[in-house]
C-alpha cells in the first residue's frame, strides 16, 4: 500500500476545518450580498461618493426610485412567502414519509437476523467478528434520518438566500450588468458554499460518533453510513418532482396564455400565473436542485466509503490521484459539451432558433436532434472514466472518479443557484415597472444563467451515473454475487425491465406537469375573460388561485413517481431477488443518464432559442423577431415543451438511478437472506 501524504491526525483536523471554512466563506458572501440595502438610495451624490459613475437608469428617466424600490422589496416578500409557504406544505407530507421509512429501515435490517444481538461472523472476513444486524438497523436508520434533514436544511436554506438575494439583483442591474451579475452570483456562492460545507461536516461527525461503538469495523460502520446518501436523495427526490411540477405548471400556463395568446411580455404583472412562476423558480430549481446535489455529494461519500472498507476493492491506493483528474476531466469535458449544445453564442442553438421560420412543428424536431445528438461525447466521457478510473483501483476507482467529478460542487451549486436567482431579477423588474433596459440587461444573465444550469445538471448526472455504477458494485459484493451474468433469465428480466422505468417516471413526471398545465391555462384564460380591465392594467388579477392550483398539483403529483422510485427496489428484491434487482440496476443506470442528459439538453437548447430571438443581438436574431412574431411564437411553444423536460423529468432521473442504488444497498442484507420468494416457491 501506498504511504499516505498526511497523518491520520492531520487528516481528523483538516476536514472539520474546509468545512468551517467553507461556512465562513459562504457567511462573507451573505454579508457582502446583504451590503445592497432593499430601501432608496442616496441618488447621484451617493452614487459618485461610491465611485460609481454609472448613474441609476430611473434617475436618468425621471422615475422615483422610492416608488421603485419599495415595489421591487413588495413582489420580494410575496415570492419568498409563497416559497416558504409550499416548502412548508411539501416538508408535512415527506415528513410522514421520512419516518414509516426509517421504521422500514429498522425492520427489514433487524430482521435478518431475527433481531439478534449477538456478534455475527463479518461479510468480508469470515475469520472476524462484527456487530449484531440489530446494531447495523439502528445506526442505518439514524443516518437515514440525518441525511433526510440535511437534505431538507440544504434545499430550505438555499430557497430563502434565493429570495433573499432576487430584488437585490434586479436593483443592482440598474448600475450596469456587471454589478447584477456580481450580487447573482455572490448569492449562489453562498448556497454552494454552505452546502458543501455543511454537508461534510454533518458526514464527519456522524462518522466519528458511529466509530465510538464500531471501533475497527470499518465494513459495518460504512454499511450503516450508506443511510446517510439514502436520506438525502429520497427527499431530494421529491423536492425535485413536486418542485419541478409546481414551476413548470405555472410557467407553461404562464407562457401560453400571456405571451403566446394575448402577446403581452413575460411576467407581465397582467398575467395571473406570475407570482406562481417565480416562486416556482425558487422551489423547484433552487430548493429541489440544492437537495439534489446534496444527495449526489453524500451518495458520492459514501460509495467511496463502503466500498473502500470492502477487502477485495480499494488495496492498492498508489496514483489514486489520478482516478480523481480522471473524474474532473470527464466533468469538465461534459461542462464544455453542454455549454456547446445549450448557449445561444453557438451554432446548435442558432440553427433551432432559425427553424422557427417555419413554425413550431421544425422547432421541436430541431430540438429533439439537438438533444440525442448531444449525449454522445458525455457517454464516451463516462465510459472512458469508467474504464480508465477501474482500471487503477477497480471499483473504489470508480467511486473516487465521482468524488472527483463532484469535488467542484460548491461552484457547481453556485453558478446552478445563479440562473434562477437571474430569472427572478428579470421578473421582479418586469412587475415594478422598470425600464426595458433593466430587463435586457436581466435577461442576459438569464441566458447565461440558462446555460450555467444546464452545465450543474450535466455535472450531476455524470456523477450519477459514476456513484451508481459504484453503489452497483458494493451492492453486488454485499449481496454475495459473485458474477452478474446477462445471459441468465433471472438478470435479463430485471435488465430489460430497468432499462424502462427511467421512461415510466418521465411519463409520470411530463403527464403531471401536463395536467397542472392545464389547470393553469384555463385559470389564467378565465381571469382574463372575466375580470374587467385585467388587459388594460386598472384591476389587479387573483394571484393566490394561480399559487394554489400549482401548490395542489405538486403535493398530489409527486407521490406516484416517487412511489414507483422508492418502492420498485423493495418489490424486486424481496419477490425476485438480487440477481434481477443487479439486472435492473444496470438497466436503469444505462438508459436513465442518456434520457436525462438529452431531456436536459433540449429543453436548455429551446429555452435559449427563444432569448436568442427576443434579445435581437445579432442581424439574424433581429430577422426572426421582434417578440409576438410568428417565429418567436414557434420559440415559445418549443422553450414550453422543452420547460418539464430540462427542470423535471431530466434532473430528476439522475435521482432515480442514484436513489434505487443506494436503497438497494443499505437494504442488501434483507434481500440477501429473505428475497427472491416467487423463485423459492
Amino acid at each position: 500500500m501506498g504511504a499516505s501524504l498526511l497523518p491520520d491526525l492531520a487528516t481528523q483536523i483538516l476536514i472539520p476545518v474546509c468545512g468551517v471554512i467553507g461556512i465562513a466563506f459562504a457567511l462573507f458572501q451573505w454579508v457582502l450580498v446583504s451590503s445592497v440595502k432593499m430601501s432608496a438610495g442616496g441618488g447621484r451624490d451617493a452614487a459618485s461618493k461610491n465611485g460609481n459613475t454609472d448613474y441609476l437608469i430611473e434617475e436618468e428617466e425621471g422615475v422615483n426610485d422610492h416608488s421603485v424600490v419599495a415595489k421591487c422589496a413588495e413582489i420580494q416578500n410575496a415570492i419568498s412567502e409563497g416559497s416558504t409557504s409550499f416548502l412548508f406544505t411539501m416538508y408535512k407530507y415527506v415528513g410522514i414519509f421520512m419516518v414509516a421509512f426509517a421504521v422500514l429501515i429498522f425492520v427489514f435490517l433487524g430482521s435478518v437476523d431475527g433481531f439478534s444481538t449477538s456478534h455475527q461472523v463479518c461479510t468480508y472476513d469470515a475469520t472476524k467478528m462484527c456487530k449484531p444486524a440489530l446494531a447495523t438497523a439502528a445506526f442505518s436508520t439514524i443516518s437515514f434520518l440525518l441525511g433526510a434533514v440535511t437534505s431538507v436544511v440544504s434545499g430550505f436554506l438555499g430557497m430563502k438566500i434565493a429570495t433573499y438575494a432576487n430584488a437585490r439583483t434586479t436593483l443592482e442591474a440598474r448600475k450596469g450588468v456587471g454589478k447584477a451579475f456580481i450580487v447573482a452570483f455572490r448569492s449562489g456562492a453562498v448556497m454552494g458554499f454552505l452546502l458543501a460545507a455543511n454537508g461534510l461536516v454533518v458526514l464527519y461527525i456522524t462518522i466519528n460518533l458511529f466509530k465510538l461503538y464500531y471501533g475497527d469495523d470499518w465494513g459495518g460502520l460504512f454499511e450503516a453510513i450508506t443511510g446517510y446518501g439514502l436520506g438525502g436523495s429520497s427527499m431530494a427526490l421529491f423536492g425535485r418532482v413536486g418542485g419541478g411540477i409546481y414551476t413548470k405548471a405555472a410557467d407553461v400556463g404562464a407562457d401560453l396564455v400571456g405571451k403566446v395568446e394575448r402577446n403581452i411580455p413575460e411576467d407581465d404583472p397582467r398575467n395571473p400565473a406570475v407570482i406562481a412562476d417565480n416562486v416556482g423558480d425558487n422551489v423547484g430549481d433552487i430548493a429541489g436542485m440544492g437537495s439534489d446535489l446534496f444527495g449526489s455529494y453524500a451518495e458520492s461519500s459514501c460509495a467511496a466509503l463502503v466500498v473502500a472498507s470492502i477487502s477485495s476493492f480499494g488495496i492498492n491506493h498508489e496514483q489514486l490521484f489520478l482516478c480523481v483528474a480522471v473524474g474532473l476531466w470527464a466533468g469538465l469535458i461534459i461542462g464544455f459539451v453542454t455549454e456547446y449544445y445549450t448557449s445561444n453564442a453557438y451554432s446548435p442553438v442558432q440553427d433551432v432558433a432559425d427553424s422557427c421560420r417555419t413554425g413550431a412543428a421544425t422547432n421541436v424536431i430541431f430540438g429533439l436532434a439537438l438533444g440525442y445528438k448531444s449525449v454522445i461525447i458525455p457517454i464516451f466521457a463516462i465510459a472512458i472514466s469508467i474504464f480508465v478510473s477501474f482500471s487503477f483501483a477497480a471499483m473504489y476507482g470508480i467511486a473516487v472518479a465521482a468524488l472527483g467529478m463532484l469535488s467542484t460542487i460548491a461552484t457547481g451549486l453556485a453558478i446552478d443557484a445563479y440562473g434562477p436567482i437571474s430569472d427572478n431579477a428579470g421578473g421582479i423588474a418586469e412587475m415594478a415597472g422598470m425600464s426595458h433596459r433593466i430587463r435586457e440587461r436581466t435577461d442576459a444573465l438569464d441566458a447565461a444563467g440558462n446555460t450555467t444550469a444546464a452545465i450543474g445538471k450535466g455535472f450531476a448526472i455524470g456523477s450519477a451515473a459514476l456513484v451508481s455504477l459504484a453503489l452497483f458494485g458494493a451492492f453486488v459484493s454485499r449481496a454475495s454475487i459473485t458474477t452478474v451474468d446477462v445471459l441468465t433469465p433471472k438478470v435479463f428480466i430485471g435488465l430489460i425491465v430497468g432499462a424502462m422505468l427511467p421512461y415510466w417516471f418521465s411519463a409520470m413526471t411530463m403527464k403531471s406537469v401536463g395536467s397542472a398545465a392545464l389547470k393553469m391555462v384555463e385559470e389564467v384564460r378565465r381571469q382574463f375573460n372575466t375580470i374587467p380591465g385585467l388587459m388594460e392594467g386598472t384591476a389587479k388579477p387573483d394571484y393566490a388561485t394561480c399559487v394554489k392550483i400549482s401548490t395542489d398539483a405538486s403535493i398530489k403529483e409527486m407521490i406516484p413517481p416517487g412511489a414507483l422510485v422508492m418502492l420498485t427496489p423493495l418489490i424486486v428484491g424481496i419477490f425476485f431477488g438480487v440477481e434481477t434487482l443487479s439486472g435492473v440496476l444496470a438497466g436503469s443506470l444505462v438508459s436513465g443518464v442518456q434520457i436525462a442528459i438529452s431531456a436536459s439538453n433540449t429543453g436548455g437548447a429551446w429555452d435559449n432559442a427563444k432569448k436568442y430571438i427576443e434579445a435581437g443581438a445579432s442581424d439574424h436574431a433581429r430577422s426572426l423577431g421582434p417578440k409576438g412574431s410568428d417565429p418567436h411564437k414557434a420559440a415559445v411553444i418549443g422553450d414550453t415543451i422543452g420547460d418539464p423536460l430540462k427542470d423535471t423529468s431530466g434532473p430528476s432521473l439522475n435521482i432515480l438511478i442514484k436513489l434505487m442504488a443506494v436503497e438497494s444497498l443499505v437494504f442488501a442484507p434483507f434481500f440477501a437472506t429473505h428475497g427472491g420468494l416467487l423463485f423459492k416457491i
